[in-house]
């Protein structure tokens, strides 16, 4: 069994490879429920705008690929690092055949969303464990549930705001505030303790203490369209509030996501920054973090952690 290759799974939202593929990506996430003919059109025009597929398939390879070299480069055991989508190709189900075929029999999955919820967390680890119960070969299954404040981490994002104020008029740094964001969720999730608004705050409050910024703020972003409430300030409240306090400059954090896709490629950096626009504020954003070695050196120490801790 030591001579088996130790399987690690990073699991991503994914997004549509093409404008053509928009449509069934949408019926997908909907759950099969059939999506409004003018949502479709919306929603490929944000693709349209933004390079005409998503880029979270290519960036989440190039990340699996960096980091199955590192894990490997450190010695025994040996890794295998895959790729798997909760909606979309290849789904989580197409990549979990090809473990099995791999001869895999041990694997550690990995959310590519640093904070923890039940809700967006826990689909990605139902994903996998239907796709164990249709399997007639065991593997054990193992996965981190957070990494929300992992030093690494932290301090690459501080970096990266560091580096985005430079955008900025020199005397007016130290004084722009930030709006960390992170992606919405259904309200109802309180009634329930989900750990995910915890997390949130524990990562922006990590991030707080090294970047030591005078000004911030935290809100959620891309908002559900149904009419239950969801997790809130909105960032459309959150700068209607700042430019009340006479700011004209904004800083944008984005630290509920670690790669370039449309909600930040066009909810942030098109639609926000339009409407700070429009408010006579200049707009900036941190970049993501990609496939850059910060990323790929948090997750292998949180999968090394983990394997340690769990006796894996």
């Amino acid at each position: 069994m030591t001579n088996e290759p130790i399987g690690v799974l990073l699991m991503a939202m994914g997004g549509p490879d093409s404008l053509e593929a928009v449509g069934p990506y949408l019926n997908d996430v909907r759950g099969g429920r059939p999506t409004p003919p003018e949502l479709i059109e919306e929603i490929t025009e944000r693709y349209r705008v933004t390079g005409g597929k998503s880029p979270v398939l290519a960036i989440t390879k190039e990340l699996a690929k960096r980091l199955e070299g590192r894990l490997n480069a450190a010695g025994a055991p040996r890794f295998n690092v895959y790729v798997g989508l909760r909606h979309w190709h290849p789904s989580i189900r197409e990549t979990y055949q090809g473990i099995i075929k791999d001869g895999v029999r041990r694997l550690v999955g990995v959310c590519m969303a640093p904070q923890n919820s039940r809700m967006s967390v826990g689909a990605y680890i139902k994903k996998v464990e239907e796709a164990q119960a249709e399997s007639a070969v065991p593997i054990t299954f193992s996965y981190v549930s957070s990494w929300n404040a992992h030093p690494v981490f932290v301090r690459a994002v501080a970096a990266n705001i560091r580096a985005a104020l430079q955008k900025f008029p020199v005397e007016m740094r130290p004084r722009v505030p930030l709006i960390f964001t992170a992606h919405s969720l259904p309200a109802r999730i309180l009634r329930d303790d989900d750990p995910y608004p915890r997390e949130v705050h524990g990562t922006v409050d990590a991030v707080v203490a090294v970047a030591r910024p005078q000004t911030w703020r935290v809100a959620f972003q891309s908002q559900g369209r149904s009419s239950e409430p969801w997790l809130g300030p909105t960032v459309e409240e959150t700068l209607d509030e700042l430019h009340g306090l006479g700011h004209r400059h904004v800083l944008m954090a984005p630290i509920g996501f670690v790669s370039d896709h449309v909600e930040v490629l066009y909810d942030i950096d098109i639609e926000f920054k339009k409407l700070a626009a429009d408010k006579g504020m200049q707009m900036e954003r941190i970049p993501m973090l990609n496939a850059t070695p910060p990323l790929v050196e948090t997750l292998m120490d949180v999968i090394t952690a983990h394997l340690k801790e769990t006796g894996f």
